[in-house]
Protein backbone atom coordinates (compact mmCIF):
# COMPACT_ATOMS: atom_id res chain seq x y z
CA UNK A 1 0.00 0.00 0.00
CA UNK A 2 1.40 3.41 -0.95
CA UNK A 3 0.72 6.75 0.68
CA UNK A 4 1.86 10.15 -0.57
CA UNK A 5 -0.05 12.62 1.63
CA UNK A 6 3.02 14.45 2.87
CA UNK A 7 3.32 18.07 3.97
CA UNK A 8 6.37 20.29 4.31
CA UNK A 9 7.07 20.83 8.00
CA UNK A 10 10.30 22.82 7.55
CA UNK A 11 11.35 24.18 4.18
CA UNK A 12 15.15 24.03 4.25
CA UNK A 13 18.24 23.23 2.22
CA UNK A 14 20.09 21.03 4.69
CA UNK A 15 23.09 19.32 3.14
CA UNK A 16 22.50 16.19 5.20
CA UNK A 17 19.34 16.53 7.26
CA UNK A 18 19.13 13.69 9.77
CA UNK A 19 18.09 12.40 13.17
CA UNK A 20 14.50 13.62 13.76
CA UNK A 21 13.59 13.20 17.43
CA UNK A 22 10.41 14.24 19.21
CA UNK A 23 11.17 16.08 22.45
CA UNK A 24 8.05 15.28 24.49
CA UNK A 25 8.80 17.70 27.32
CA UNK A 26 9.22 20.67 24.98
CA UNK A 27 6.68 19.39 22.41
CA UNK A 28 9.05 20.06 19.54
CA UNK A 29 11.05 18.26 16.90
CA UNK A 30 14.85 18.14 17.11
CA UNK A 31 16.74 17.44 13.90
CA UNK A 32 20.24 18.03 12.57
CA UNK A 33 22.25 18.88 9.48
CA UNK A 34 25.33 16.69 9.83
CA UNK A 35 27.54 18.41 7.27
CA UNK A 36 26.19 21.86 8.14
CA UNK A 37 27.14 21.30 11.81
CA UNK A 38 23.72 22.51 12.95
CA UNK A 39 21.12 21.34 15.47
CA UNK A 40 17.60 22.52 14.61
CA UNK A 41 14.34 22.56 16.53
CA UNK A 42 10.79 23.03 15.25
CA UNK A 43 7.57 23.62 17.19
CA UNK A 44 4.69 22.51 14.92
CA UNK A 45 2.09 24.45 16.92
CA UNK A 46 3.74 27.88 16.99
CA UNK A 47 6.01 27.39 13.98
CA UNK A 48 8.96 28.55 16.07
CA UNK A 49 12.34 27.34 14.87
CA UNK A 50 15.80 27.53 16.39
CA UNK A 51 19.24 26.52 15.20
CA UNK A 52 22.48 25.97 17.06
CA UNK A 53 25.89 25.73 15.44
CA UNK A 54 28.22 22.99 16.67
CA UNK A 55 32.00 23.12 16.49
CA UNK A 56 32.15 19.79 14.64
CA UNK A 57 30.02 17.70 12.33
CA UNK A 58 27.13 16.42 14.42
CA UNK A 59 25.67 12.95 13.90
CA UNK A 60 22.79 13.11 16.37
CA UNK A 61 21.22 15.31 19.05
CA UNK A 62 18.85 13.94 21.71
CA UNK A 63 17.12 15.54 24.70
CA UNK A 64 18.53 15.01 28.18
CA UNK A 65 16.59 14.38 31.37
CA UNK A 66 16.21 17.80 32.98
CA UNK A 67 16.85 19.72 29.77
CA UNK A 68 19.68 20.29 27.34
CA UNK A 69 21.04 17.96 24.70
CA UNK A 70 23.42 15.06 24.27
CA UNK A 71 25.20 15.26 20.92
CA UNK A 72 27.17 12.72 18.91
CA UNK A 73 30.02 14.77 17.46
CA UNK A 74 32.96 13.98 15.20
CA UNK A 75 35.32 13.41 18.13
CA UNK A 76 32.93 11.93 20.68
CA UNK A 77 29.81 12.53 22.74
CA UNK A 78 29.15 15.86 24.44
CA UNK A 79 26.54 17.51 26.64
CA UNK A 80 24.84 20.89 26.41
CA UNK A 81 23.02 22.32 29.38
CA UNK A 82 19.48 23.73 29.14
CA UNK A 83 18.57 27.30 28.21
CA UNK A 84 19.92 30.05 26.01
CA UNK A 85 18.03 29.43 22.77
CA UNK A 86 17.07 32.44 20.70
CA UNK A 87 15.33 33.07 17.39
CA UNK A 88 15.11 35.96 14.98
CA UNK A 89 12.06 38.18 14.69
CA UNK A 90 10.58 36.06 11.90
CA UNK A 91 10.58 32.94 14.03
CA UNK A 92 13.41 31.43 12.02
CA UNK A 93 16.71 31.10 13.78
CA UNK A 94 19.29 33.86 13.81
CA UNK A 95 21.94 31.22 14.34
CA UNK A 96 23.18 32.61 17.65
CA UNK A 97 21.17 30.59 20.13
CA UNK A 98 21.56 27.20 21.71
CA UNK A 99 21.74 25.32 24.98
CA UNK A 100 24.44 26.68 27.26
CA UNK A 101 27.43 25.04 28.87
CA UNK A 102 29.07 22.42 26.65
CA UNK A 103 31.29 19.67 28.03
CA UNK A 104 32.65 16.41 26.65
CA UNK A 105 31.22 13.24 28.13
CA UNK A 106 33.45 10.96 26.08
CA UNK A 107 36.13 11.96 23.58
CA UNK A 108 37.98 9.72 21.14
CA UNK A 109 39.70 11.37 18.21
CA UNK A 110 40.13 9.08 15.19
CA UNK A 111 41.40 10.82 12.03
CA UNK A 112 39.06 10.33 9.08
CA UNK A 113 36.13 9.23 11.25
CA UNK A 114 32.97 11.09 12.25
CA UNK A 115 29.83 10.54 14.26
CA UNK A 116 26.65 9.32 12.65
CA UNK A 117 23.21 8.26 13.90
CA UNK A 118 22.53 7.58 17.59
CA UNK A 119 19.56 6.58 19.75
CA UNK A 120 18.63 6.52 23.42
CA UNK A 121 17.86 3.08 24.83
CA UNK A 122 15.04 2.36 27.30
CA UNK A 123 17.53 2.58 30.19
CA UNK A 124 18.62 6.10 29.19
CA UNK A 125 21.99 5.16 27.66
CA UNK A 126 23.06 6.52 24.26
CA UNK A 127 23.90 4.05 21.51
CA UNK A 128 26.21 6.11 19.30
CA UNK A 129 27.43 5.20 15.84
CA UNK A 130 30.47 6.30 13.86
CA UNK A 131 31.69 5.93 10.28
CA UNK A 132 34.65 6.94 8.18
CA UNK A 133 34.20 9.88 5.83
CA UNK A 134 35.16 7.57 2.97
CA UNK A 135 32.65 4.94 4.23
CA UNK A 136 35.34 2.27 4.30
CA UNK A 137 34.05 -1.12 5.49
CA UNK A 138 35.02 -1.82 9.08
CA UNK A 139 35.93 1.80 9.76
CA UNK A 140 32.96 2.57 11.98
CA UNK A 141 31.62 1.45 15.34
CA UNK A 142 28.51 1.24 17.49
CA UNK A 143 29.07 2.02 21.17
CA UNK A 144 26.92 2.18 24.28
CA UNK A 145 27.61 5.40 26.19
CA UNK A 146 26.26 5.32 29.72
CA UNK A 147 24.96 8.38 31.58
CA UNK A 148 28.23 8.48 33.56
CA UNK A 149 30.36 8.44 30.39
CA UNK A 150 31.23 4.75 30.58
CA UNK A 151 31.71 3.47 27.03
CA UNK A 152 31.40 -0.05 25.68
CA UNK A 153 32.07 -0.74 22.00
CA UNK A 154 29.37 -3.15 20.86
CA UNK A 155 30.29 -3.41 17.16
CA UNK A 156 33.73 -2.52 15.82
CA UNK A 157 33.42 -3.55 12.16
CA UNK A 158 30.73 -1.21 10.84
CA UNK A 159 30.81 0.74 7.57
CA UNK A 160 27.96 3.27 8.00
CA UNK A 161 26.32 2.95 11.42
CA UNK A 162 22.71 4.06 11.09
CA UNK A 163 19.20 3.46 12.42
CA UNK A 164 18.86 2.02 15.92
CA UNK A 165 15.60 1.43 17.81
CA UNK A 166 13.84 -0.83 20.30
CA UNK A 167 10.65 -2.86 20.34
CA UNK A 168 7.78 -1.64 22.55
CA UNK A 169 8.67 -4.18 25.25
CA UNK A 170 12.38 -3.36 25.04
CA UNK A 171 13.35 -6.96 24.33
CA UNK A 172 14.51 -6.42 20.75
CA UNK A 173 16.93 -3.91 19.24
CA UNK A 174 16.90 -3.02 15.54
CA UNK A 175 20.01 -1.78 13.75
CA UNK A 176 21.23 -0.80 10.28
CA UNK A 177 24.69 -0.79 8.73
CA UNK A 178 23.59 0.84 5.49
CA UNK A 179 25.90 -0.75 2.87
CA UNK A 180 24.76 -4.23 3.94
CA UNK A 181 21.22 -3.31 2.79
CA UNK A 182 19.94 -5.18 5.86
CA UNK A 183 17.72 -4.30 8.76
CA UNK A 184 19.05 -6.44 11.60
CA UNK A 185 17.48 -7.39 14.92
CA UNK A 186 19.19 -8.30 18.20
CA UNK A 187 17.90 -9.74 21.43
CA UNK A 188 18.17 -7.05 24.13
CA UNK A 189 18.39 -7.64 27.87
CA UNK A 190 18.10 -4.02 28.99
CA UNK A 191 21.75 -3.12 28.47
CA UNK A 192 23.29 -5.58 26.03
CA UNK A 193 22.46 -6.77 22.54
CA UNK A 194 23.16 -10.25 21.15
CA UNK A 195 21.93 -12.89 18.73
CA UNK A 196 22.16 -10.64 15.67
CA UNK A 197 20.05 -11.79 12.74
CA UNK A 198 18.42 -10.44 9.61
CA UNK A 199 14.93 -8.92 9.75
CA UNK A 200 14.67 -7.70 6.15
CA UNK A 201 16.81 -6.86 3.11
CA UNK A 202 16.42 -3.89 0.77
CA UNK A 203 16.79 -5.12 -2.78
CA UNK A 204 19.38 -3.57 -5.06
CA UNK A 205 17.81 -0.66 -6.93
CA UNK A 206 15.46 0.23 -4.07
CA UNK A 207 18.01 2.33 -2.20
CA UNK A 208 19.86 1.82 1.08
CA UNK A 209 18.29 1.58 4.53
CA UNK A 210 19.14 4.63 6.64
CA UNK A 211 17.44 5.86 9.82
CA UNK A 212 14.56 4.00 11.47
CA UNK A 213 11.86 4.30 14.11
CA UNK A 214 9.67 1.68 15.80
CA UNK A 215 5.93 2.25 16.24
CA UNK A 216 3.51 1.20 18.98
CA UNK A 217 2.66 -1.99 17.06
CA UNK A 218 6.32 -3.01 17.05
CA UNK A 219 6.68 -2.30 13.32
CA UNK A 220 9.89 -0.80 11.94
CA UNK A 221 9.77 2.27 9.68
CA UNK A 222 12.92 2.76 7.58
CA UNK A 223 13.97 5.68 5.36
CA UNK A 224 15.52 4.61 2.05
CA UNK A 225 18.48 6.70 0.89
CA UNK A 226 18.36 6.86 -2.92
CA UNK A 227 15.02 5.05 -2.68
CA UNK A 228 12.70 8.04 -2.33
CA UNK A 229 10.50 6.30 0.22
CA UNK A 230 9.90 5.20 3.80
CA UNK A 231 8.94 1.57 4.35
CA UNK A 232 7.19 -0.11 7.25
CA UNK A 233 8.08 -3.69 8.18
CA UNK A 234 6.17 -5.88 10.59
CA UNK A 235 8.02 -7.57 13.49
CA UNK A 236 8.35 -10.72 11.36
CA UNK A 237 10.01 -8.78 8.52
CA UNK A 238 7.04 -8.45 6.18
CA UNK A 239 6.80 -5.24 4.14
CA UNK A 240 3.32 -3.83 4.63
CA UNK A 241 3.47 -0.09 3.83
CA UNK A 242 5.40 2.20 1.52
CA UNK A 243 5.34 6.00 1.73
CA UNK A 244 6.57 7.37 -1.58
CA UNK A 245 8.23 10.79 -1.29
CA UNK A 246 9.16 13.59 -3.71
CA UNK A 247 12.85 13.52 -2.76
CA UNK A 248 15.43 10.85 -3.59
CA UNK A 249 17.29 10.89 -0.28
CA UNK A 250 15.10 10.62 2.81
CA UNK A 251 17.44 9.92 5.70
CA UNK A 252 15.45 9.13 8.85
CA UNK A 253 11.97 9.26 10.37
CA UNK A 254 10.33 9.71 13.77
CA UNK A 255 6.82 10.03 15.14
CA UNK A 256 5.90 13.31 16.76
CA UNK A 257 3.09 15.67 17.63
CA UNK A 258 1.00 15.69 20.79
CA UNK A 259 -0.40 12.21 20.10
CA UNK A 260 2.69 10.81 18.31
CA UNK A 261 0.80 10.07 15.11
CA UNK A 262 2.65 12.36 12.68
CA UNK A 263 5.68 10.89 10.92
CA UNK A 264 8.49 13.43 10.45
CA UNK A 265 11.06 12.66 7.75
CA UNK A 266 14.42 14.34 7.29
CA UNK A 267 16.01 14.57 3.84
CA UNK A 268 19.36 15.37 2.19
CA UNK A 269 20.57 17.22 -0.89
CA UNK A 270 24.27 16.37 -0.70
CA UNK A 271 25.61 14.55 -3.77
CA UNK A 272 22.58 15.25 -5.93
CA UNK A 273 23.35 16.66 -9.36
CA UNK A 274 19.93 18.30 -9.60
CA UNK A 275 18.38 18.49 -6.11
CA UNK A 276 14.60 18.42 -5.88
CA UNK A 277 13.24 21.75 -4.50
CA UNK A 278 12.31 19.95 -1.26
CA UNK A 279 15.59 18.07 -0.82
CA UNK A 280 17.04 19.11 2.54
CA UNK A 281 13.63 19.91 4.02
CA UNK A 282 11.73 18.15 6.79
CA UNK A 283 8.55 16.47 5.57
CA UNK A 284 5.65 15.19 7.66
CA UNK A 285 2.96 12.60 6.97
CA UNK A 286 0.06 13.40 9.32
CA UNK A 287 -1.67 10.43 10.90
CA UNK A 288 0.78 7.91 9.49
CA UNK A 289 0.66 5.65 12.54
CA UNK A 290 1.21 5.65 16.29
CA UNK A 291 4.68 6.16 17.68
CA UNK A 292 6.31 5.34 20.99
CA UNK A 293 7.47 7.91 23.56
CA UNK A 294 11.23 8.22 23.26
CA UNK A 295 13.36 8.24 26.41
CA UNK A 296 15.68 11.13 27.17
CA UNK A 297 19.38 10.59 27.82
CA UNK A 298 19.82 10.02 31.53
CA UNK A 299 23.15 11.86 31.82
Amino acid sequence: MTYASYEVAVLAEAALGEGPTWDADAQRLIWIDILGSRVHTYDPVSGRRTVMATEQHVGAAKPRVGGGLVVNLRDGVGLYGPGGESTGASGASDGSGGPGGFRWLWREVVPGRRANDAAVAPDGALWAGTMRYDEAPGGGTLSRVGPDGTVETVLDDVAVSNGTGWSPDGRLMYYIDSPTRRIDVFDFDGQRAGGRRELAVIEEGDGFPDGLTVDADGCVWVALWDGGAVRRYTPDGKLDRVLELPVPRPTACAFGGADLTDLYITTARTGLEAPHPLAGSVLVVPGAGKGLPQPAFAG
